[in-house]
């Protein structure tokens, strides 16, 4: 089974970096030459874009920033499904809006191309490890041909319905994660001005109820102040703006979501969108005249 790879950023990268450690033949493309150069001396095969990409691979990923990106990617000009054949299966690994997502699959099926979408989680660490969470949407057949492949990047592949699904899970995700993010910023804040020392209040709360996965990550981060992306803001607020769309598409009410998107807006005006999402603590510093 030959491989094909779109996308090679700051997830991208080292995930088919493990793909090609699993044993698989790959074939990559990206808009810059030198990190197909540096695929290449990892054992992968270059192309010039997805049209080179689809006609030599029985499966196409792409892993790329937002909807217009992967609509481009895979119908726009030289994209994958000019060189598509009728068989090939796009893996789609962004995140993006589900409505997006089927009506790409829609639009592929016509030249016999099946579509799953499998959204991550975990950001670069994860990436470079190879323990991403992967929600996956589409055909359950194709799920349980493709998830060995999936493995191969991630330490959990789960599906999780129809086309579309991976998507919605992901959002959902990125919701929690969102709101989590705040109330961790919100409370250490809080802990500062009534003038208890914040580690300490993290390290006494963190083994209870109000502990979490996403606190161990980014407290830490918040203390010590150290902002280095490892999902940056503005990607943040990317997810959060599908979820809003797709939410309100089905009158599904999100108001801690709009709320915490509100945030991160004023994060991007104070020009703080490169920074990792636990940055979200400078606007209660900001709002609350405090430093952690």
């Amino acid at each position: 089974m030959k491989i094909g790879f779109i996308g090679l950023g700051i997830m991208g990268k080292p995930m088919a970096k493990n793909i090609l450690k699993a044993g698989y033949e790959l074939v990559v493309t990206t808009h810059k030459q030198a990190v197909i150069d540096e695929m290449v001396a990892a054992g992968a095969k270059g192309a010039a874009n997805g049209k080179e990409v689809a006609a030599q691979c029985d499966v196409v990923i792409t892993m790329l920033p937002n909807s217009p990106n992967v609509r481009d990617a895979v119908l726009g000009k030289n994209g994958v499904l000019e060189g598509a054949k009728a068989g090939l299966v796009l893996i789609d690994m962004s995140s993006i809006d589900p409505v997006e997502s089927r009506k790409i699959g829609e639009a592929i099926a016509a030249k016999g191309v099946e579509m799953l979408d499998a959204p991550v989680s975990g950001g670069e660490p994860k990436a470079i490890d190879g323990t991403l969470s992967v929600m996956v949407g589409g055909k359950k057949d194709l799920f349980d041909k493709y998830a060995p492949l999936l493995k191969t990047m991630a330490g959990s592949v789960v599906y999780v319905g129809g086309l579309g699904s991976g998507n919605v899970a992901k959002l959902a995700n990125q919701i929690v994660v969102a709101c989590n993010i705040a109330a961790v910023a919100e409370a250490l804040t809080f802990a500062k001005k009534a003038g208890t020392d914040p580690k300490l209040v993290f390290e006494a709360i963190k083994g209870g109820l109000a502990g979490s996965t996403v606190m161990n990550a980014k407290a830490p981060m918040m203390l010590e102040r150290n902002f280095k992306p490892g999902f940056r803001i503005e990607l943040h607020i990317k997810d959060l703006n599908n979820a809003l769309n797709a939410a309100h598409a089905i009158s599904a009410p999100v108001p801690l979501t709009g709320q915490v998107m509100e945030m991160m807006q004023v994060l991007k005006a104070d020009e703080h969108q490169k920074e990792d999402h636990s940055s979200l603590v400078k606007f209660y510093e900001k709002i609350s005249n405090v430093e952690l």
